[in-house]
């Protein structure tokens, strides 16, 4: 991010500082995006009209109602990737819904890298759901609250995905890391391309308190929009990556991990916002904890 600061005018630059500081400081760290556009970016995979692509492919939005929810996806494949999307989640009672937007690639022993947002009831707030597949095996939820109204106005949400971690990210500040462990013997998502998908769909039996509370569809349409999707990738095509042929320095991204600084900022976001952890729920693994649970991550 470039500041011009003007020295005939020394009161806006202090002001300008200010709020700098108060945007860092509260936590609403600002995203520098590469322009994108949906119709050139995805192809709408489903919804009879549902999803519709507006303002000459910068804004995309997805509509459920009680016939049916929508989708759309990625062109392009990627294998290991920095990707950023706004997204305006569904206002109201949204409860029983569920805005998705995730990676995955095909087949029986996918990989999976998700964000899933449950509705929730007027007032009450939004779950952010994580999980992450390797080989077909998932069962590495983490939920949060977020600290903001996320249907109030659009909000960045960002997957790394590189061959040292997978972090998520909300608004620049990370959520949730995963190491690779392979070392002593985690499964990791390292060879698999991967799509970035999204929907909109009805998910009542479980998503809002259980399955307790269902989807009032006398509230119907319910719409997510979404907007500045950039994937910063490695694309995949005919079996070869992008990346084996890039100059390494326009993809730091493949290499980069959590300094001090975002160590202190996820530790804060986990002490405060995170509700379940599969890492500590002894009762769900009876057996023991998933190894990389267990192990000292350095």
């Amino acid at each position: 991010m470039i500041m011009a600061f003007s020295s005939s005018c020394p009161k806006a630059n202090v002001l300008l500082v200010l709020v700098i500081a108060f945007i860092i400081s509260s936590g609403h760290l600002m995203v520098a995006f590469a322009a994108g556009n949906f119709n050139q970016d995805v192809d709408i995979t489903w919804g009879d009209g549902r999803a519709n692509i507006l303002n000459n492919g910068q804004i995309l939005t997805l509509s459920l109602d009680k016939a049916s929810g929508a989708g759309f996806q990625s062109k392009n494949e990627y294998l290991f990737g920095n990707i950023d999307m706004q997204i305006k989640l569904v206002a109201g009672n949204s409860a029983g819904t569920v805005t998705a937007y995730y990676l995955r690639s095909q087949g029986s022993y996918w990989d999976e890298i998700d964000f899933e947002f449950l509705g929730n009831l007027s007032g009450d707030p939004y779950i952010v759901h994580t999980n992450l597949y390797t080989q077909g095996k998932g069962d590495r939820e983490q939920q949060f609250y977020l600290w903001f109204d996320p249907t109030a106005d659009f909000h960045t949400y960002s997957i790394l995905w590189n061959p040292s971690n997978v972090v998520f990210y909300v608004d620049g500040r990370p959520i949730r890391e995963y190491k690779n462990l392979e070392g002593v013997g985690v499964p990791y998502p390292k060879s698999q391309p991967m799509r970035v998908y999204s929907s909109l769909w009805n998910a009542d039996d479980w998503a809002t308190r259980g399955g307790l509370v269902k989807t009032d569809w006398s509230k119907a349409p319910f719409t997510a929009s979404f907007r500045k999707f950039s994937a910063n990738g490695c694309v995949w095509s005919n079996g070869v990556s992008s990346c084996s042929s890039s100059n390494s320095t326009n993809n730091t991204w493949l290499s980069q991990q959590l300094d001090f600084t975002n160590q202190k900022m996820l530790k804060w976001v986990q002490k405060n916002y995170m509700i379940y952890n599969y890492c500590i729920d002894s009762k769900r693994f009876p057996q023991g904890l998933p190894l990389e649970c267990t192990v000292t991550k350095s």
